[in-house]
């Protein structure tokens, strides 16, 4: 199979881990015979620095003419003057505009070998934490109108949670699908006992649930959604949910897994074009010192086989081939553990490597 897919190497550590993915895609070519071409995309501080724009309208096209794009990092402390328009992140909000991605996809998965890390007691992470979170990313309180007044000699404050059925079917396939992919399990995470959008949200869910009989379809509420993630994360396979809620959920999640390095993210949109990324950013302090942690953006190379490539089986082979390396004791500084006995301390490039070496076709 061949597939182009824009590569967003952007700031800071982003060119190291960025590399370091690519190789892995170059050994799931070699292994599956297929052909991957890349095409060099600049955004965020780097796009400033060239171009005086964080995204280019040129560079926004090439994106859209691939069949996915890989991002790095963007941003640094280097462009905190730059006007706020012009800022680095604001060429990632063009871009997941141009794109018209409109759900965000983030796992929280615990690796056994990293078990330690987790906040959580261990009894809770023995049974195991791997489930993804659906976030719909364009709707929503985010999106509503936002107005401040003056109203009776006080100053009022209005947000407005807005959604249509179409916005939250559309995201509901999307949590559909992804479960059909997973373990069949979908849990929609809304506030129906207060609120019109979310009692429509329920509803539309429900509609969907009939073109999805393999996918067992449960409700929750967000408050108790936030508590049952920290006490039996297990339950989870796939979460959808709205804007608001996804954001605060999601980030509640990636902390019980104990590292954000190991962390990536997807966002879609209706087609099978993705955008695939870690969720750190691009931590400038460590940039060219081979001391990141590579694998949030191997991980996100994976996502994008399983889920804008359909090779499931090319997705399986990285995954294993970074528990492998995990179980051989390679660690990067962010996930070695005061008590290191028996761990091997490595940088960014030499776990790339180790994870290539244990890559083997199933």
């Amino acid at each position: 199979m061949q597939k182009t897919i824009a590569v967003i190497r952007g700031d800071g550590i982003g060119p190291e881990i960025v590399d370091q993915a690519l190789l892995v895609l170059d050994r799931i070519s070699g292994l599956y015979g297929h052909e991957f071409t890349y095409i060099d995309v600049d955004m965020g501080g780097c796009a400033i620095d060239k171009y005086g724009d964080p995204l280019p309208e040129e560079m926004l096209q090439k994106c859209l003419a691939a069949d996915s794009v890989l991002l790095g990092a963007v941003g640094g402390p280097k462009w905190n003057q730059v006007p706020g328009p012009m800022r680095p992140e604001k060429g990632l909000l063009r871009l997941r505009a141009g794109m018209e991605v409109y759900s965000n996809n983030r796992p929280a998965k615990i690796w056994p070998q990293l078990a330690s890390a987790s906040p959580l007691k261990p009894q809770i992470v023995e049974k195991g934490i791997d489930f993804l979170i659906v976030r719909e990313l364009t709707g929503g309180i985010y999106f509503g109108r936002h107005d401040t007044f003056t109203e009776d000699g006080r100053t009022v404050a209005v947000d407005e949670l807005r959604y249509s059925e179409d916005e939250i079917r559309r995201i509901g396939r999307i949590g559909f699908e992804t479960a059909r992919k997973r373990g069949g399990k979908l849990c929609s995470v809304e506030k129906s006992n207060v609120l019109d959008s979310s009692r429509l949200w329920k509803k539309v869910m429900h509609e969907l649930a009939d073109e999805y009989p393999d996918v067992v379809l449960t409700d929750m509420l967000v408050d108790n959604c936030a508590m049952q993630i920290v006490k039996d994360p297990g339950q989870f396979d796939v979460i959808v949910t709205e804007n608001m809620f996804g954001d605060i959920l999601s980030d509640e999640a990636s902390m019980i897994t104990g590292s954000i390095g190991m962390i990536p993210s997807s966002s879609l949109g209706d087609t099978s074009r993705g955008l695939y990324e870690p969720i750190h950013g691009s931590a400038p302090d460590i940039a060219g010192k081979d001391l990141a942690n590579p694998i949030g953006t191997i991980l996100a190379a994976a996502m994008m086989l399983r889920y804008s490539f359909d090779m499931a089986a090319e997705a399986d082979c990285v995954e294993s081939a970074v528990s492998a390396a995990l179980d051989q004791g390679f660690r990067t500084g962010d996930i070695l553990p005061p008590n290191s006995d028996g761990l091997t301390l490595v940088g960014c490039r030499e776990m790339g490597r180790r994870i290539i070496e244990n890559m083997k076709k199933g």
